[in-house]
């Protein structure tokens, strides 16, 4: 991808007026200022910027009471380009709904500003007005271009459990994030970004979840299918991802099943649900490790006749 900036980033600007006038009425815009305007205005005094207010980036403030968040540092990052640039990555992600990002996470944005300060990654790349919309008074990537992002800038494992997220929440399709790649065949990452792409699944509802399902299709098991309804007819149950014709099934266990009543005696009918209609599940919890549930799933296979072709060392 080219170095500067495509002039459809300057096209947005008539997408941005109409933000900023309406910027201030935004409930995280209210807490979130330029220090330098407010002073120049008589707004505040230094005296009470600083003992009533934190700076979260180079002359961008924020109301000390107020709790760190993602979403408060990516107003305070947006604050900071001036709304000159657009949001993108995680901080976009997650302004889509996308779930499991850090609070702490970097906010991404595609602008024109050569330096940016600690917590903030610019990145000058193109990108075109098609590829903007407006979330909560902020330019942001539009899914599509979000997922392409991600791809391409995050290790393979941190851009799946992402991309898997946005796909839940949007319904973003990688045959959609694809085409980006045809209009930037020169784009930093692409080759990682076909990679993340090609094992997005929106059917991964927890990190631990995708990480389970990469175990596997990294050890040489088959791709499984995620969310698999199992019904008697009467009641029905879902098995995180497992295989259909051995009826091979794998759920990850989070510390709710071991804290909630509720979700213990739930899970015992589940459990019989399952088995009566012919799956072994094969449960997970984080104490195991690689080698042992590759061992486990190996074991269900070959009780039903299948022995897959593994990778070496897998086992």
């Amino acid at each position: 991808m080219v170095s500067h900036l495509s002039t459809a980033l300057y096209a947005i600007t008539a997408i941005r007026a109409v933000i900023v006038g309406i910027e201030r009425k935004h409930h995280g815009m209210r807490e979130v200022f330029i220090g330098s305007e407010s002073l120049a205005s008589g707004e505040l005094t230094r005296g009470r910027l600083r003992w009533n207010y934190r700076a979260m980036f180079p002359d961008v403030y924020a109301e000390k009471g107020l709790a760190p968040s993602l979403h408060l540092n990516t107003v305070g990052a947006w604050v900071w380009s001036r709304g000159a640039a657009v949001i993108t990555g995680r901080a976009a992600a997650a302004l889509h709904g996308a779930l499991w990002i850090a609070a702490d996470a970097p906010v991404e944005m595609i602008g024109p500003m050569p330096r940016a300060p600690k917590g903030i990654v610019v990145r000058r790349e193109r990108i075109e007005a098609d590829e903007v919309v407006e979330r909560d008074g902020l330019l942001v990537t539009t899914p599509q271009r979000t997922a392409f992002d991600l791809a391409r800038h995050l290790p393979r494992d941190a851009a799946v459990i992402h991309l898997d997220a946005l796909a839940r929440a949007t319904d973003v399709k990688a045959a959609d994030v694809l085409l980006l790649a045809e209009r930037y065949p020169r784009a930093r990452g692409l080759p990682r970004s076909s990679i993340a792409l090609d094992l997005m699944d929106g059917g991964g509802h927890s990190p631990r979840e995708t990480w389970l399902r990469l175990q596997l299709i990294d050890a040489g098991f088959p791709r499984p299918r995620t969310q698999i309804r199992v019904t008697d007819g009467f009641r029905q149950a879902f098995i995180d991802m497992g295989y259909d014709e051995p009826m091979v099934g794998l759920d990850y266990d989070g510390r709710q099943h071991l804290t909630d009543r509720k979700q213990y005696v739930h899970d015992i009918g589940r459990a019989d649900l399952i088995d009566r209609q012919g799956w072994i599940d094969i449960h997970v919890v984080a104490e195991h490790s690689r080698r042992y549930i590759v061992h486990r799933v190996a074991e269900a296979f070959a009780r039903r006749g299948y022995r897959p072709r593994l990778r070496r060392g897998s086992r």
